[in-house]
Order: C-alpha cells, then sequence, then structure tokens
C-alpha cells in the first residue's frame, strides 16, 4: 500500500517514519509537516493510506480529512485520545494515540491491509439482488448467496462499499451504508456511528461510546448515540 505521513511534529514523522520501514506492505510516498502540502502528492499518485495528526496549526486533520473529494484510507496518529469519535465519523481505519506502541501500530495496519486487500478483489464484488423478511440475497461469480439475518454480526462502510461480517465470512457489497441500512428491518439493526450498522441481537454489553460483540468493539459515532440509546437500549434497561 502506498502511504504518506502528515504531522507538524518533527520528530513524530520521524517515529512515525521508523514504523512505516517495519512494515513491508507499505510504501512510503512522503512526508509532510502541513496537510495542505501533500494535496499535490495526493492529486497526481494513487495513495491508498494516510496516516495523519489531527492537532495542527493551520487545518486540523479532522478538517483536511472533510475537504477531501476521495479519501485515502486513514489512520489518525494524535496525542489526543478525545478526538477519537469524531474520527470515527469521518470512516476513519483506525485512532492510533501518542506515544505509539508498534503492536498496536501493527494491529492498525493489518485492518487498512484487510480492507484494501477486500477492495482489490474485484471479482469478489457483489452486489444486493434482494432482500426478504429474515435474509438478503447476495449476487456474486453468477451466484446468489443467501446470508440471514441473524448470522450478520455487523455491517461497515468502506468508501463505495460495505462489508457484511458474518461469524464465518465478510462479503464485499458495491453500496453505500446509508442505502443498506434503508433497507434493513429497523427492528434488528442499528446505525451505531457514519460506519457501522449492528445486529442489535449479537450486542453482549455498550457503554457511551462502544458496542461491544464477543471479542469486537464498535464505536458509537456521536451523532448517533442518542437515536441508538433511545431506540435499543433506555427503554430496554431493567429498573431498580
Amino acid at each position: 500500500m502506498n502511504c504518506i505521513i502528515i504531522d507538524d511534529e518533527p520528530l513524530a514523522r520521524e517515529g512515525m517514519n521508523i514504523l512505516v520501514s517495519k512494515m513491508p506492505q507499505l510504501q512510503l510516498m512522503g512526508c509532510f509537516s502541513n496537510p495542505l502540502d501533500a494535496v499535490t502528492l495526493l492529486q497526481q499518485n494513487t495513495i491508498d493510506l494516510i496516516f495523519l495528526d489531527i492537532n495542527m496549526p493551520d487545518i486540523s486533520g479532522l478538517e483536511f480529512v472533510s475537504t477531501l473529494v476521495k479519501s485515502p484510507m486513514i489512520i489518525f496518529a494524535t496525542a489526543y485520545p478525545q478526538y477519537a469519535l469524531d474520527s470515527y465519523e469521518l470512516d476513519a481505519v483506525d485512532y492510533l494515540v501518542k506515544p505509539i506502541r508498534f503492536e498496536r501500530f501493527v494491529k492498525a495496519v493489518n485492518k487498512a491491509q484487510n480492507h484494501y486487500d477486500l477492495l482489490q478483489k474485484d471479482s469478489e464484488k457483489s452486489e444486493i439482488e434482494r432482500i426478504n423478511d429474515d435474509f438478503i440475497y447476495i449476487k456474486a461469480d453468477r451466484k446468489y448467496f443467501k446470508i440471514a439475518f441473524k448470522d450478520i454480526l455487523y455491517i461497515e462502510g468502506l468508501k463505495d462499499y460495505v462489508i457484511i461480517h458474518t461469524a464465518t465470512q465478510k462479503v464485499v457489497t458495491a453500496m453505500n451504508l446509508k442505502t443498506i441500512f434503508g433497507q434493513l428491518p429497523s427492528q434488528i439493526f442499528a446505525r451505531i456511528s457514519k460506519s457501522y450498522i449492528v445486529n442489535t441481537s449479537h450486542i453482549l454489553s455498550c457503554d457511551q461510546y462502544n458496542v461491544y460483540l464477543s471479542n469486537i468493539e464498535l464505536p458509537i459515532g456521536i451523532s448517533f448515540k442518542d437515536d441508538f440509546f433511545n431506540d435499543f437500549i433506555d427503554g430496554k434497561i431493567v429498573k431498580r
């Protein structure tokens, strides 16, 4: 994956450069102290991933991503954990808090690599053919695959596609998250952020910031929090 680093702190750029150099799947295309300096490179080259600081003097990382018409995958790297929820509103792949531990960095890069590989497999990209009361049909490779709602753990938005996650497979579908959410049964599925739809029957626990499905942790977006708790949580709490 072609990547760039944007951070206004020289030591932070050097530290990220060292981490990137340890990952053979990453090809560093440039380092920048200001997001605006990276615009030309982004326009003239295929960049798959940006390691992006948030708190910068001229324009923040969050503001910069919102200006991009077609954004690469983003991994935010910042010393300020309070921006995490804001970052997921922008479809960030991951959010790293400085100082960055190498094992945490590897986890973030592997997640980005997984997304990249899914989107590169053109033959496996599919279309939603039909949605019924209990299942969804996906057309892929001249076959129809039937996926029961009960088997869907969550659905993840990734650019112009969604990834349907079950316990045994991931299916990439050419549709945006808003469109598929509008066709799913609202009594089963909840939109918890710009990037995630969750099957509420698989929720084991939640707090004000995350939903937990077995060993999976999904962030709750700020603009979706009230609806999620009002529709799926508050009315079902056992009162003392």
